[in-house]
């Protein structure tokens, strides 16, 4: 087989001084004929290795954030209609109005290009207008809220399906860019390569979580992006480059990671086409003014935090840690995504306040994780010199890490499996280019062929068993968050989820036994939340809905207070205190019915039901006591 690299010092020029330099030409070698180093046999065994890893999450329904980006997102469901709205708006805007809410996340989310497909789709699915004012608090209303329910599981099955088309169309371009730019002289390696990123079993929330196609459409465009770059560079058509500069600004607009390519589109040019430094930046000047554009975009549109939204801890998980503890904890986490590319297991959906513990620098895995990845970096500026593979694989990982870290920009989480997504393409990079490597030094042709497959069948095997078992737990909210409530017991956000669930299950159960016992289990689980965060909007207003359904309009009425205390402009708070006036009044605490109403009548001051009660309960109370018997 060919080696990986061959670069040979052939071309000489002068510099100022006249002195003659020496600079690398990249001379690609002649692939060996063989079935496996063909495109089209890669391609095809790459799709059917995807298709039958993820083509179990095709019966999926919700989970998740779909909720916020697709089922409550009022642009998505008007199908075309909504589409100008998305591309002029940030992702969750329609779900923040719902709330009563400005942006609640640090620097926004302007990412239109996947939620412009879920419109598209719901365009042939059917679209669902939002309901009128007129229309939302009637039996109209309510029997066409209904009848868009029932469409939502087979319209989410659809979606799982486009879902895993878009992945496997990204997986065929990232092994395109890897042949014809990372390993253009060694095809196999490539292959090894998009294998390893196809396989992982740390991908399934991206995959399997719909909202996440912004994840999957980033590294297809992406990869063509470099692609196109490359191509122009060597054939100097015009259409090329527009095509490179069109696929850039999509990568934009499908997620912010784009914004590494301003460094790793002249890194690569430097290391796999022998540009100088000079050169490689020359390169990649056209590119900056797509930067330029979607900077000027992205400022128009994405809205300033909320300022209550920086002392949330569900939505700056480090609010309440010391500046000390912030560093340290941003530091050890980042060891975390290490471990589980390289073995994951446990995963899951959440690692929100607190299942990751704020630790300072006393914590030995603060300087295990520190010395790790300055030993990343100095490799990779060891590597950089020597222009080798692995200074591209490691730049790949530690340039798109800096975006997640949480060190130079609040993303809004502690750390989620979903976010390591780009940086495992540098991941795979460096494992294909370590097996090829060892394989040769044990006799590539011989003995190192044989050793080589018998590994990748073996970590193919291991890896569908993880992947195709974990795509199970995304099934929807309810299986996912029951199931990872084991592992992640202290996330504030599943043990919401979990409690959620119970008080939405003891609804539909016709058994009161049953039923008041699940409401008894949703209430525990918000106990252990708010143990966890006493801050938890929804935890209060969840557990104040499990006590009104359980009669008890004290602590109902308790909990509702804090929702208003923490979250003034909670929705619809006029009708659950309504009904706590109502538990009063069939108590016959009929002062303590009138305060409620007087409540409700400040909250909203046309709730005209509200002021017939008061006078209801204010005519009860004139009445004569009955005699004694």
């Amino acid at each position: 087989m060919a080696k990986n690299t061959n670069i040979k010092p052939v071309t000489n020029i002068k510099n100022k001084q006249g002195s003659v330099v020496k600079t690398p030409t990249v001379i690609k070698i002649e692939q060996k004929k063989v079935w496996y180093n063909d495109f089209k046999i890669q391609s095809i065994i790459i799709a059917l290795l995807a298709f039958g890893f993820y083509c179990n999450t095709f019966n999926h329904e919700v989970a998740l954030d779909d909720t916020g980006i697709i089922v409550q997102n009022d642009y998505v469901q008007e199908g075309f209609a909504g589409i100008p709205k998305i591309l002029s708006s940030d992702a969750f805007e329609s779900y923040y109005k719902q709330f009563n809410s400005g942006n609640v996340l640090s620097g926004g989310r302007y990412r239109p290009l996947s939620i412009v497909t879920f419109a598209i789709e719901q365009q042939f699915l059917g679209v669902n207008p939002p309901l009128p004012d007129s229309l939302k608090n009637t039996q109209k209303g309510v029997a066409i809220k209904a009848e868009q329910a029932k469409k939502l599981i087979p319209d989410m099955h659809i979606r799982h399906f486009f879902n895993v088309i878009w992945y496997i169309l990204s997986l065929i371009a990232l092994l395109y860019f890897l042949r014809y730019v990372v390993f253009k002289n060694n095809y196999l390696m490539a292959f090894i390569a998009t294998l390893i990123f196809t396989i992982h079993p740390l991908h399934t929330e991206v995959i399997a979580n719909v909202k996440s196609r912004d994840e999957i459409m980033s590294l297809l465009f992406i990869s063509l992006t470099f692609i196109f770059a490359f191509k122009y560079q060597e054939h100097k058509k015009p259409w090329m480059l527009f095509v490179g500069l069109l696929s850039y600004f999509l990568a934009f607009l499908s997620k912010e990671y784009a914004i590494t390519l301003v460094v790793l589109i002249p890194l690569a040019f430097y290391l796999f086409n022998g540009y100088t430094i000079s050169k490689s930046i020359m390169a990649v000047l056209p590119f900056l003014g797509v930067v330029a554009i979607y900077m000027v975009i992205r400022l128009q549109i994405v809205a300033p935090m909320n300022e209550d939204s920086e002392k949330d801890l569900m939505n700056n998980p480090y609010a309440a840690a010391t500046d000390i503890e912030k560093i340290a904890t941003e530091i050890s986490t980042q060891l975390n995504y290490l471990k589980l590319l390289l073995f994951p297991h446990p995963l899951s959906a959440d690692y929100s306040y607190n299942q990751i513990p704020y630790v300072d620098f006393a914590n030995g895995k603060v300087w295990l994780s520190l010395l790790t990845h300055i030993g990343l970096v100095f490799a990779f500026f060891y590597f950089l010199i020597k222009r080798n593979i692995l200074c591209f694989a490691l730049g790949f990982y530690l340039f798109n890490l800096m975006l997640i870290c949480n060190i130079f920009f609040n993303i809004g989480a502690t750390m989620g499996e979903r976010l390591i997504y780009h940086s495992s393409v540098g991941f795979a990079i460096a494992v294909a280019y370590f097996l090829y490597k060892g394989a040769e030094k044990i006799d590539f042709e011989n003995k190192g062929k044989f050793v080589l497959l018998t590994l990748l069948v073996a970590l193919t095997g291991l890896c569908g068993y993880k992947t195709i078992t974990r795509n199970q737990d995304w099934k929807n909210d309810i299986v996912l968050f029951f199931h990872d409530i084991n592992v992640s017991p202290n996330s504030t956000l599943i043990n919401a989820n979990v409690a959620a669930t119970y008080i939405n299950m003891s609804e539909r159960e016709k058994d009161e036994s049953k039923k008041i016992e699940d409401l008894h289990k949703g209430i525990a689980y918000i106990n252990k939340e708010l143990s966890i965060n006493n801050t938890h909007v929804s935890g209060y207003f969840n557990r104040g809905q499990a006590y009104l359904k359980l009669h008890q309009p004290d602590s109902a009425k308790y909990n509702m207070d804090m929702v208003l205390k923490l979250f003034p402009k909670y929705p619809n708070m006029a009708e659950i205190y309504y009904n706590i006036g109502v538990n009063y009044y069939l108590d016959k605490r009929y002062p303590e019915a009138i305060g409620i109403w007087k409540t409700v009548l400040k909250l909203q001051p046309d709730y005209i039901l509200a002021q017939k009660s008061i006078n209801t309960a204010i005519l009860q109370m004139s009445q004569p006591a009955p005699p004694q018997k």
